[in-house]
């Protein structure tokens, strides 16, 4: 077991604190020292230079799923060269009428290298044991599925 901390700190900066005139804009202190700017999505009045909660969490599911990925691979000793995703997290309404982040599609491209590549169907096994090992998919309602190129 291990615990993972966050402080966020916020402060109001306008006279009038109302919806429509409060900032969203706050900081994410992570424990190694690392500060995020973040805010709501621009829809939400929010600051778009910043992170948004709902790009954070696509984030999360997306870094989880390479972690992940890369230690599989690697226990099965094929070499990976290069890793990159372009995923998508849809926010709409669920079941219950509640708007969530109701799925995520993960597009990783891999690069191999090595002296043994990995044949289509082992990528996709790759795949299904990382998605199935991943923390944070195994934290949350969300669909995640894996586009894998």
């Amino acid at each position: 077991m291990s615990e993972h901390k966050v402080t966020l700190e916020w402060k109001r900066g306008t006279e009038s604190f109302s919806y429509e005139t409060y900032s969203r804009d706050h900081v994410l202190l992570f424990e190694g020292g690392v500060r995020v700017s973040a805010s709501a999505a621009p829809a939400y009045y929010g600051n778009p230079a910043h992170v948004n909660p709902e790009e954070a969490l696509v984030a999360a599911l997306s870094s989880c799923h390479m972690l992940t990925f890369l230690t599989v691979a690697a226990k099965k000793q094929f070499v990976v060269d290069q890793y990159s995703d372009h995923a998508v997290g849809v926010l709409e309404k669920n079941q219950k009428g509640k708007l969530a982040i109701t799925r995520v599609i993960l597009r990783p491209r891999i690069v191999f290298g090595g002296p043994t590549l990995p044949t289509p169907e082992q990528i996709t096994a790759l795949h299904e044991r990382a998605h199935s090992e991943c923390f944070i998919a195994n934290s949350v309602l969300t669909e995640v599925t894996v586009e894998a190129g």
